[in-house]
Protein backbone atom coordinates (compact mmCIF):
# COMPACT_ATOMS: atom_id res chain seq x y z
CA UNK A 1 0.00 0.00 0.00
CA UNK A 2 1.10 3.30 -0.48
CA UNK A 3 1.95 5.45 2.27
CA UNK A 4 2.28 8.58 1.39
CA UNK A 5 -0.65 11.09 2.31
CA UNK A 6 -0.16 13.15 -0.84
CA UNK A 7 -0.92 10.16 -2.66
CA UNK A 8 -4.07 9.45 -0.49
CA UNK A 9 -6.54 9.92 -2.77
CA UNK A 10 -4.65 7.65 -5.62
CA UNK A 11 -5.92 4.89 -2.90
CA UNK A 12 -8.58 1.82 -3.90
CA UNK A 13 -11.32 1.55 -1.68
CA UNK A 14 -10.02 -1.59 -0.31
CA UNK A 15 -6.64 -0.17 0.66
CA UNK A 16 -8.32 3.25 2.37
CA UNK A 17 -10.65 0.65 4.49
CA UNK A 18 -7.85 -1.65 5.68
CA UNK A 19 -5.54 2.08 6.15
CA UNK A 20 -8.45 3.52 7.99
CA UNK A 21 -8.88 0.29 10.23
CA UNK A 22 -4.93 0.67 11.02
CA UNK A 23 -4.73 3.95 11.70
CA UNK A 24 -2.51 4.42 8.97
CA UNK A 25 -4.39 7.89 8.19
CA UNK A 26 -7.49 9.68 8.76
CA UNK A 27 -10.05 10.05 6.79
CA UNK A 28 -9.78 13.60 7.25
CA UNK A 29 -6.46 13.14 5.41
CA UNK A 30 -8.03 11.15 2.63
CA UNK A 31 -10.77 13.37 2.24
CA UNK A 32 -8.60 16.78 1.92
CA UNK A 33 -6.30 14.37 -0.30
CA UNK A 34 -9.58 13.98 -2.82
CA UNK A 35 -10.67 17.90 -2.25
CA UNK A 36 -6.96 18.95 -3.05
CA UNK A 37 -6.88 16.91 -6.11
CA UNK A 38 -10.44 18.15 -7.28
CA UNK A 39 -9.08 21.98 -6.51
CA UNK A 40 -6.26 20.95 -8.35
CA UNK A 41 -7.57 19.41 -11.60
CA UNK A 42 -11.24 19.87 -11.91
CA UNK A 43 -10.80 23.72 -13.58
CA UNK A 44 -9.67 21.16 -16.64
CA UNK A 45 -11.43 18.25 -16.40
CA UNK A 46 -15.04 19.65 -15.13
CA UNK A 47 -16.21 15.89 -13.23
CA UNK A 48 -17.97 18.33 -10.20
CA UNK A 49 -21.11 20.74 -10.78
CA UNK A 50 -21.16 20.84 -6.42
CA UNK A 51 -18.16 19.95 -4.49
CA UNK A 52 -19.59 19.62 -0.88
CA UNK A 53 -16.18 20.86 0.71
CA UNK A 54 -17.49 22.36 4.48
CA UNK A 55 -20.26 18.78 4.80
CA UNK A 56 -17.21 16.36 3.70
CA UNK A 57 -15.07 17.39 6.16
CA UNK A 58 -17.61 17.33 8.41
CA UNK A 59 -18.36 13.59 7.35
CA UNK A 60 -14.66 12.90 7.41
CA UNK A 61 -14.67 14.08 11.20
CA UNK A 62 -17.30 11.95 12.49
CA UNK A 63 -15.94 8.99 10.85
CA UNK A 64 -12.24 9.39 12.36
CA UNK A 65 -14.16 9.93 15.60
CA UNK A 66 -15.73 6.52 15.38
CA UNK A 67 -12.93 4.83 14.11
CA UNK A 68 -10.84 6.22 17.26
CA UNK A 69 -13.70 4.57 19.53
CA UNK A 70 -13.49 1.38 17.07
CA UNK A 71 -17.60 1.84 16.05
CA UNK A 72 -18.16 0.46 12.31
CA UNK A 73 -14.78 -0.66 11.63
CA UNK A 74 -16.71 -3.50 9.61
CA UNK A 75 -18.18 -1.32 7.36
CA UNK A 76 -16.70 -1.30 3.96
CA UNK A 77 -17.47 2.37 3.05
CA UNK A 78 -16.48 3.98 6.88
CA UNK A 79 -14.82 7.30 6.12
CA UNK A 80 -14.08 7.04 2.49
CA UNK A 81 -14.90 9.79 0.04
CA UNK A 82 -17.75 9.11 -2.61
CA UNK A 83 -18.89 11.68 -5.97
CA UNK A 84 -22.70 11.25 -6.56
CA UNK A 85 -24.03 11.68 -9.48
CA UNK A 86 -26.12 15.20 -10.04
CA UNK A 87 -29.76 12.94 -10.63
CA UNK A 88 -29.52 11.19 -6.94
CA UNK A 89 -30.91 13.40 -4.16
CA UNK A 90 -28.51 14.08 -1.43
CA UNK A 91 -29.83 16.09 1.63
CA UNK A 92 -29.24 19.52 2.01
CA UNK A 93 -26.89 19.43 -1.40
CA UNK A 94 -27.97 20.98 -4.65
CA UNK A 95 -29.52 18.22 -6.75
CA UNK A 96 -29.92 19.95 -10.30
CA UNK A 97 -29.56 16.71 -12.72
CA UNK A 98 -27.50 18.65 -14.51
CA UNK A 99 -30.39 21.21 -15.89
CA UNK A 100 -31.13 24.88 -15.55
CA UNK A 101 -34.91 23.88 -14.34
CA UNK A 102 -33.55 22.04 -11.25
CA UNK A 103 -30.09 24.67 -10.96
CA UNK A 104 -31.41 25.74 -7.72
CA UNK A 105 -33.05 22.71 -6.56
CA UNK A 106 -31.75 21.51 -2.46
CA UNK A 107 -33.75 18.40 -1.72
CA UNK A 108 -35.19 17.73 1.76
CA UNK A 109 -33.86 13.83 1.93
CA UNK A 110 -31.31 11.59 0.69
CA UNK A 111 -32.01 8.78 -1.74
CA UNK A 112 -31.79 5.52 -0.85
CA UNK A 113 -28.45 4.77 -1.89
CA UNK A 114 -26.88 8.27 -0.29
CA UNK A 115 -28.82 7.32 2.98
CA UNK A 116 -26.81 3.82 2.63
CA UNK A 117 -23.50 5.43 2.46
CA UNK A 118 -23.78 8.11 4.99
CA UNK A 119 -25.56 5.14 7.51
CA UNK A 120 -21.82 3.21 7.22
CA UNK A 121 -19.97 6.05 7.69
CA UNK A 122 -19.44 7.27 4.09
CA UNK A 123 -18.28 11.07 3.16
CA UNK A 124 -19.96 13.35 0.19
CA UNK A 125 -17.69 15.17 -1.56
CA UNK A 126 -20.12 16.94 -4.09
CA UNK A 127 -22.45 15.85 -7.35
CA UNK A 128 -20.67 14.85 -10.48
CA UNK A 129 -21.61 16.48 -13.73
CA UNK A 130 -23.74 14.53 -16.17
CA UNK A 131 -25.82 14.73 -19.33
CA UNK A 132 -29.17 16.67 -18.11
CA UNK A 133 -31.43 14.30 -16.68
CA UNK A 134 -28.84 11.30 -17.99
CA UNK A 135 -29.88 12.11 -21.50
CA UNK A 136 -26.96 11.44 -23.61
CA UNK A 137 -23.84 9.18 -23.94
CA UNK A 138 -21.19 11.91 -23.82
CA UNK A 139 -21.74 14.50 -21.08
CA UNK A 140 -21.86 16.75 -23.58
CA UNK A 141 -25.63 17.55 -22.89
CA UNK A 142 -24.95 18.54 -19.49
CA UNK A 143 -26.73 22.15 -19.23
CA UNK A 144 -23.91 23.67 -17.56
CA UNK A 145 -20.68 22.50 -19.03
CA UNK A 146 -19.14 19.10 -20.93
CA UNK A 147 -17.20 16.95 -19.06
CA UNK A 148 -13.47 16.06 -20.07
CA UNK A 149 -12.03 12.78 -19.86
CA UNK A 150 -8.44 12.62 -17.91
CA UNK A 151 -6.89 10.79 -20.18
CA UNK A 152 -7.63 13.69 -23.27
CA UNK A 153 -9.28 16.49 -22.09
CA UNK A 154 -10.11 17.35 -25.61
CA UNK A 155 -12.12 14.34 -25.53
CA UNK A 156 -15.61 13.18 -23.79
CA UNK A 157 -15.74 11.13 -20.92
CA UNK A 158 -18.42 8.76 -22.37
CA UNK A 159 -22.05 9.60 -20.69
CA UNK A 160 -24.52 10.12 -18.90
CA UNK A 161 -22.44 9.22 -16.30
CA UNK A 162 -19.14 10.87 -17.42
CA UNK A 163 -18.56 13.26 -14.28
CA UNK A 164 -18.48 10.24 -12.14
CA UNK A 165 -15.95 8.30 -14.16
CA UNK A 166 -13.75 11.12 -14.75
CA UNK A 167 -13.77 11.98 -11.30
CA UNK A 168 -13.13 8.10 -10.34
CA UNK A 169 -10.13 8.16 -12.84
CA UNK A 170 -8.72 11.38 -12.21
CA UNK A 171 -8.14 10.25 -8.16
CA UNK A 172 -10.64 13.05 -7.50
CA UNK A 173 -12.65 10.31 -5.10
CA UNK A 174 -12.47 6.71 -4.21
CA UNK A 175 -15.21 5.53 -6.32
CA UNK A 176 -18.68 7.44 -7.35
CA UNK A 177 -22.13 6.59 -7.93
CA UNK A 178 -23.66 6.59 -11.55
CA UNK A 179 -26.95 5.44 -13.29
CA UNK A 180 -27.15 3.02 -16.15
CA UNK A 181 -30.60 2.96 -18.16
CA UNK A 182 -29.50 2.61 -21.37
CA UNK A 183 -25.06 2.10 -20.39
CA UNK A 184 -24.45 5.33 -18.69
CA UNK A 185 -22.24 3.42 -16.15
CA UNK A 186 -20.76 1.36 -18.63
CA UNK A 187 -19.85 3.40 -21.27
CA UNK A 188 -18.41 6.34 -19.62
CA UNK A 189 -16.53 3.30 -17.57
CA UNK A 190 -14.88 2.15 -20.60
CA UNK A 191 -14.09 5.95 -21.78
CA UNK A 192 -12.48 6.37 -18.59
CA UNK A 193 -10.40 3.24 -17.95
CA UNK A 194 -12.06 2.24 -14.95
CA UNK A 195 -14.85 -0.38 -13.64
CA UNK A 196 -18.24 0.38 -14.21
CA UNK A 197 -21.18 -2.21 -13.15
CA UNK A 198 -24.81 -2.24 -14.18
CA UNK A 199 -26.77 -4.28 -11.68
CA UNK A 200 -30.16 -6.62 -12.63
CA UNK A 201 -32.71 -4.41 -12.51
CA UNK A 202 -34.40 -4.20 -9.47
CA UNK A 203 -31.04 -5.47 -7.44
CA UNK A 204 -30.50 -1.83 -6.00
CA UNK A 205 -33.16 1.14 -5.49
CA UNK A 206 -33.97 3.66 -7.67
CA UNK A 207 -35.86 6.06 -4.68
CA UNK A 208 -34.53 9.44 -4.23
CA UNK A 209 -33.44 8.77 -8.24
CA UNK A 210 -34.57 11.60 -10.53
CA UNK A 211 -36.13 8.92 -13.06
CA UNK A 212 -35.10 9.29 -16.68
CA UNK A 213 -36.64 5.85 -17.91
CA UNK A 214 -38.52 4.34 -14.64
CA UNK A 215 -38.53 0.48 -16.36
CA UNK A 216 -34.59 0.71 -17.30
CA UNK A 217 -33.27 2.52 -14.99
CA UNK A 218 -30.54 1.34 -12.40
CA UNK A 219 -27.97 2.50 -10.38
CA UNK A 220 -24.20 1.37 -10.00
CA UNK A 221 -21.21 2.02 -8.74
CA UNK A 222 -17.69 2.89 -10.43
CA UNK A 223 -14.40 2.10 -9.10
CA UNK A 224 -10.76 1.19 -9.54
CA UNK A 225 -10.90 -2.13 -9.52
CA UNK A 226 -13.51 -5.01 -9.55
CA UNK A 227 -12.81 -5.64 -5.91
CA UNK A 228 -14.02 -2.53 -5.42
CA UNK A 229 -16.98 -2.19 -7.03
CA UNK A 230 -18.26 -5.65 -5.72
CA UNK A 231 -17.78 -4.31 -1.94
CA UNK A 232 -19.36 -1.29 -2.87
CA UNK A 233 -22.11 -2.90 -4.90
CA UNK A 234 -22.74 -5.33 -1.84
CA UNK A 235 -23.73 -2.45 0.27
CA UNK A 236 -25.76 -0.56 -1.68
CA UNK A 237 -27.88 -3.33 -2.96
CA UNK A 238 -31.07 -4.87 -1.69
CA UNK A 239 -34.69 -4.74 -0.46
CA UNK A 240 -36.00 -1.18 -0.33
CA UNK A 241 -39.83 -0.80 0.70
CA UNK A 242 -39.53 2.45 -0.83
CA UNK A 243 -39.17 0.91 -4.18
CA UNK A 244 -41.78 -1.52 -5.31
CA UNK A 245 -39.45 -2.75 -7.76
CA UNK A 246 -36.60 -4.15 -5.74
CA UNK A 247 -36.40 -7.80 -5.13
CA UNK A 248 -36.15 -9.72 -2.14
CA UNK A 249 -33.42 -12.21 -3.51
CA UNK A 250 -30.50 -13.00 -1.38
CA UNK A 251 -27.38 -10.52 -2.13
CA UNK A 252 -24.62 -12.91 -2.43
CA UNK A 253 -21.25 -11.24 -0.93
CA UNK A 254 -19.60 -10.65 -3.94
CA UNK A 255 -16.40 -10.17 -2.55
CA UNK A 256 -16.23 -13.71 -1.51
CA UNK A 257 -16.85 -15.16 -5.25
CA UNK A 258 -13.51 -13.63 -6.08
CA UNK A 259 -10.86 -14.71 -7.91
CA UNK A 260 -12.43 -18.38 -8.14
CA UNK A 261 -11.30 -20.41 -11.21
CA UNK A 262 -13.02 -19.73 -14.87
CA UNK A 263 -11.68 -23.18 -16.18
CA UNK A 264 -14.77 -24.38 -18.42
CA UNK A 265 -16.90 -21.24 -17.51
CA UNK A 266 -18.74 -21.13 -20.69
CA UNK A 267 -18.56 -17.78 -22.66
CA UNK A 268 -20.74 -16.56 -25.63
CA UNK A 269 -19.70 -14.32 -28.11
CA UNK A 270 -22.67 -12.79 -29.79
CA UNK A 271 -22.10 -12.34 -33.68
CA UNK A 272 -24.51 -9.32 -33.84
CA UNK A 273 -21.71 -7.17 -31.49
CA UNK A 274 -18.59 -8.36 -33.55
CA UNK A 275 -19.45 -6.20 -36.37
CA UNK A 276 -16.80 -6.25 -39.86
CA UNK A 277 -17.88 -2.58 -40.67
CA UNK A 278 -17.89 -0.29 -38.04
CA UNK A 279 -14.91 -1.16 -35.71
CA UNK A 280 -12.32 0.87 -35.58
CA UNK A 281 -9.35 -1.92 -35.99
CA UNK A 282 -7.58 -1.39 -32.53
CA UNK A 283 -10.51 -1.70 -30.75
CA UNK A 284 -11.28 -4.94 -32.11
CA UNK A 285 -7.73 -5.74 -31.80
CA UNK A 286 -8.17 -4.94 -28.35
CA UNK A 287 -11.06 -6.53 -28.19
CA UNK A 288 -9.95 -9.96 -29.52
CA UNK A 289 -6.62 -10.00 -27.26
CA UNK A 290 -9.23 -9.76 -24.37
CA UNK A 291 -11.31 -13.13 -25.20
CA UNK A 292 -8.25 -14.86 -26.26
CA UNK A 293 -6.95 -13.95 -22.49
CA UNK A 294 -9.65 -15.34 -21.30
CA UNK A 295 -9.58 -18.88 -23.28
CA UNK A 296 -5.71 -19.28 -22.21
CA UNK A 297 -7.24 -18.76 -18.39
CA UNK A 298 -9.31 -21.97 -19.10
CA UNK A 299 -12.83 -20.40 -20.61
CA UNK A 300 -14.56 -21.79 -23.33
CA UNK A 301 -15.65 -19.58 -25.64
CA UNK A 302 -18.22 -19.87 -28.56
CA UNK A 303 -20.42 -17.69 -31.00
CA UNK A 304 -23.89 -17.17 -30.06
CA UNK A 305 -26.66 -15.33 -31.95
CA UNK A 306 -29.05 -12.55 -30.49
CA UNK A 307 -30.83 -11.84 -33.67
CA UNK A 308 -33.11 -9.34 -32.25
CA UNK A 309 -30.84 -7.57 -30.55
CA UNK A 310 -29.92 -5.17 -33.62
CA UNK A 311 -33.50 -3.49 -32.84
CA UNK A 312 -32.44 -2.99 -29.58
CA UNK A 313 -31.31 0.23 -29.72
CA UNK A 314 -34.89 1.40 -31.96
CA UNK A 315 -36.49 0.20 -29.29
CA UNK A 316 -34.56 1.55 -26.21
CA UNK A 317 -35.21 5.06 -28.56
CA UNK A 318 -38.53 4.68 -28.41
CA UNK A 319 -39.45 3.09 -24.93
CA UNK A 320 -37.07 5.98 -23.01
CA UNK A 321 -38.31 8.91 -25.08
CA UNK A 322 -42.13 7.95 -24.13
CA UNK A 323 -40.77 7.45 -20.54
CA UNK A 324 -39.05 10.63 -20.80
CA UNK A 325 -42.64 12.63 -21.65
CA UNK A 326 -44.46 11.45 -18.36
CA UNK A 327 -41.45 11.72 -15.39
CA UNK A 328 -40.56 15.15 -17.19
CA UNK A 329 -44.12 16.30 -16.81
CA UNK A 330 -43.91 16.88 -13.36
CA UNK A 331 -41.49 19.79 -14.13
CA UNK A 332 -43.81 22.43 -14.94
CA UNK A 333 -42.85 25.56 -13.10
CA UNK A 334 -45.36 25.62 -10.04
CA UNK A 335 -44.13 22.93 -7.94
CA UNK A 336 -40.31 23.04 -7.68
CA UNK A 337 -37.58 24.00 -9.57
CA UNK A 338 -37.24 26.92 -12.27
CA UNK A 339 -40.24 29.30 -13.01
CA UNK A 340 -40.37 32.07 -15.65
CA UNK A 341 -40.69 35.52 -14.10
CA UNK A 342 -42.43 36.59 -17.53
CA UNK A 343 -45.60 34.53 -17.61
CA UNK A 344 -48.64 36.49 -17.53
CA UNK A 345 -51.28 33.18 -17.24
CA UNK A 346 -50.94 29.74 -15.85
CA UNK A 347 -50.68 28.01 -19.25
CA UNK A 348 -47.85 30.66 -20.13
CA UNK A 349 -45.96 29.66 -16.69
CA UNK A 350 -46.10 26.27 -17.93
CA UNK A 351 -45.11 26.69 -21.31
CA UNK A 352 -42.54 29.14 -20.66
CA UNK A 353 -40.81 27.42 -17.68
CA UNK A 354 -40.40 24.52 -19.82
CA UNK A 355 -39.05 26.17 -22.96
CA UNK A 356 -37.01 28.09 -21.14
CA UNK A 357 -35.55 25.32 -18.52
CA UNK A 358 -35.08 22.21 -20.32
CA UNK A 359 -32.22 21.96 -22.74
CA UNK A 360 -32.39 20.57 -26.36
CA UNK A 361 -32.25 17.16 -25.94
CA UNK A 362 -34.90 16.98 -22.59
CA UNK A 363 -36.96 18.60 -25.12
CA UNK A 364 -36.18 16.32 -28.21
CA UNK A 365 -37.03 13.55 -26.35
CA UNK A 366 -39.98 15.04 -24.47
CA UNK A 367 -41.30 15.26 -28.04
CA UNK A 368 -40.59 12.37 -29.67
CA UNK A 369 -41.94 10.35 -27.13
CA UNK A 370 -45.21 12.79 -26.72
CA UNK A 371 -45.92 11.81 -30.30
CA UNK A 372 -45.43 8.22 -29.84
CA UNK A 373 -47.54 8.19 -27.08
CA UNK A 374 -50.47 9.59 -28.80
CA UNK A 375 -53.64 8.54 -29.91
CA UNK A 376 -52.94 7.20 -33.30
CA UNK A 377 -49.14 6.42 -32.91
CA UNK A 378 -49.11 4.10 -29.56
CA UNK A 379 -50.18 0.74 -31.11
CA UNK A 380 -47.43 1.61 -33.89
CA UNK A 381 -45.08 2.65 -31.99
CA UNK A 382 -44.61 2.15 -28.18
CA UNK A 383 -46.85 -0.95 -27.94
CA UNK A 384 -44.76 -2.82 -30.96
CA UNK A 385 -41.39 -1.70 -29.05
CA UNK A 386 -42.42 -3.49 -25.65
CA UNK A 387 -43.35 -6.59 -27.82
CA UNK A 388 -40.10 -6.23 -29.48
CA UNK A 389 -38.45 -5.67 -26.24
CA UNK A 390 -40.00 -9.01 -24.98
CA UNK A 391 -38.32 -11.06 -27.56
CA UNK A 392 -34.53 -9.36 -27.19
CA UNK A 393 -35.55 -10.32 -23.53
CA UNK A 394 -36.95 -14.12 -23.79
CA UNK A 395 -33.81 -14.28 -26.73
CA UNK A 396 -31.73 -13.73 -23.77
CA UNK A 397 -32.33 -15.67 -21.53
CA UNK A 398 -32.40 -18.94 -23.56
CA UNK A 399 -28.64 -17.82 -24.84
CA UNK A 400 -28.08 -17.76 -21.13
CA UNK A 401 -29.73 -21.38 -20.75
CA UNK A 402 -26.41 -22.77 -23.53
CA UNK A 403 -23.31 -20.27 -22.04
CA UNK A 404 -22.87 -19.03 -18.36
CA UNK A 405 -21.69 -15.16 -19.54
CA UNK A 406 -21.49 -13.06 -22.47
CA UNK A 407 -18.82 -11.07 -23.58
CA UNK A 408 -18.93 -7.97 -26.26
CA UNK A 409 -16.76 -4.81 -26.71
CA UNK A 410 -18.24 -1.83 -24.92
CA UNK A 411 -18.34 0.69 -27.95
CA UNK A 412 -17.02 0.30 -31.54
CA UNK A 413 -14.24 3.04 -31.11
CA UNK A 414 -12.32 4.95 -28.62
CA UNK A 415 -13.33 8.23 -26.95
CA UNK A 416 -14.38 10.58 -29.60
CA UNK A 417 -13.41 14.92 -29.59
CA UNK A 418 -15.75 16.93 -27.72
CA UNK A 419 -18.01 18.51 -30.20
CA UNK A 420 -17.54 15.44 -33.30
CA UNK A 421 -21.12 14.47 -32.94
CA UNK A 422 -23.12 16.68 -31.09
CA UNK A 423 -24.60 18.18 -34.38
CA UNK A 424 -26.14 14.92 -35.07
CA UNK A 425 -28.37 13.51 -32.36
CA UNK A 426 -29.13 9.77 -34.65
CA UNK A 427 -25.27 9.34 -34.61
CA UNK A 428 -25.14 9.94 -30.52
CA UNK A 429 -28.16 7.64 -29.88
CA UNK A 430 -26.20 4.82 -32.03
CA UNK A 431 -23.40 5.14 -29.41
CA UNK A 432 -25.37 2.53 -26.91
CA UNK A 433 -25.75 0.27 -29.63
CA UNK A 434 -23.79 -2.30 -27.64
CA UNK A 435 -25.25 -1.77 -24.04
CA UNK A 436 -29.41 -1.25 -24.74
CA UNK A 437 -29.49 -5.38 -25.24
CA UNK A 438 -28.55 -5.20 -21.22
CA UNK A 439 -30.76 -2.98 -20.44
CA UNK A 440 -33.64 -3.91 -22.51
CA UNK A 441 -33.38 -7.64 -21.14
CA UNK A 442 -32.79 -6.15 -17.45
CA UNK A 443 -29.44 -8.06 -16.57
CA UNK A 444 -26.38 -7.28 -15.13
CA UNK A 445 -23.42 -6.13 -17.30
CA UNK A 446 -20.29 -4.75 -16.44
CA UNK A 447 -17.52 -2.45 -18.73
CA UNK A 448 -13.72 -3.63 -17.41
CA UNK A 449 -10.85 -1.72 -18.66
CA UNK A 450 -8.89 -4.55 -21.25
CA UNK A 451 -6.41 -2.27 -22.87
CA UNK A 452 -5.83 0.90 -24.64
CA UNK A 453 -6.15 1.83 -28.98
CA UNK A 454 -3.83 5.19 -29.76
CA UNK A 455 -2.94 5.29 -26.30
CA UNK A 456 -6.85 5.83 -25.56
CA UNK A 457 -9.15 3.55 -23.12
CA UNK A 458 -10.92 0.27 -24.32
CA UNK A 459 -13.74 -1.54 -21.94
CA UNK A 460 -14.92 -5.03 -22.24
CA UNK A 461 -18.51 -5.81 -21.20
CA UNK A 462 -18.88 -8.83 -19.65
CA UNK A 463 -22.93 -9.99 -19.01
CA UNK A 464 -24.43 -12.67 -17.20
CA UNK A 465 -28.04 -13.76 -16.33
CA UNK A 466 -30.64 -12.15 -13.20
CA UNK A 467 -29.13 -11.57 -10.13
CA UNK A 468 -25.54 -13.56 -10.96
CA UNK A 469 -23.19 -10.57 -10.55
CA UNK A 470 -21.14 -12.64 -8.48
CA UNK A 471 -20.27 -14.89 -11.88
CA UNK A 472 -20.06 -11.34 -13.96
CA UNK A 473 -17.88 -10.01 -11.12
CA UNK A 474 -15.94 -12.99 -10.32
CA UNK A 475 -14.81 -13.33 -14.25
CA UNK A 476 -13.93 -9.75 -14.73
CA UNK A 477 -11.44 -9.76 -10.94
CA UNK A 478 -9.81 -12.64 -12.39
CA UNK A 479 -9.30 -11.06 -15.73
CA UNK A 480 -8.17 -7.60 -14.30
CA UNK A 481 -5.96 -9.20 -11.72
CA UNK A 482 -4.43 -11.29 -15.16
CA UNK A 483 -4.01 -8.40 -17.07
CA UNK A 484 -3.28 -5.55 -14.81
CA UNK A 485 -4.82 -3.05 -17.26
CA UNK A 486 -6.56 -1.09 -14.21
CA UNK A 487 -3.39 0.02 -12.73
CA UNK A 488 -3.01 2.40 -15.74
CA UNK A 489 -3.63 6.02 -14.61
CA UNK A 490 -3.85 8.96 -16.70
CA UNK A 491 -0.92 11.47 -16.58
CA UNK A 492 -2.40 14.77 -15.23
CA UNK A 493 -0.60 17.74 -15.45
CA UNK A 494 -2.37 20.93 -15.30
CA UNK A 495 0.94 22.21 -17.45
CA UNK A 496 0.52 20.46 -20.90
CA UNK A 497 -3.38 19.56 -20.21
CA UNK A 498 -5.04 20.75 -23.54
CA UNK A 499 -8.39 22.21 -22.59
Amino acid sequence: MKNSKNSLNSLTLSETHNGLRKKKFSSSELTQACLTQIEKFDDKIKAFVTVSKEEALKQADMADRKIAKKEDLDKPLLGIPVAVKDVLCTENIKTTACSNILANFIPPYDATVVKIIKRQGGVILGKANCDAFAHGASTENSDFFPTHNPWDLSRVPGGSSGGSAAATAADMCIYSLGTDTGGSVRFPAAFCSVVGIRPTYGRVSRYGLIAMTSSTDTIGPIAKSVLDTAIVLKEISGKDEKDSTTSIKLIDDYKKYLNRPIKDLKLGLPKEFFVEDGMEEGVRKVTDDAIKTLERLGAKVKTVSLPHSQYAVACYYIITPCEVSANLARFDGIKYGYSSKNADSLLEVYTKSRKEGFGAEAKRRIMIGTYALSAGYYDAYYLQAQKVRTVIKKEVEEVLREVDLLITPVSSHVPFKIGEKTSDPLQMYLEDIFMSAAAMAGIPAISIPCGFSEDLPVGLQIMGNYFDEKRVLNLAYVYEQTTGWYKRKPKLDTSNLKS
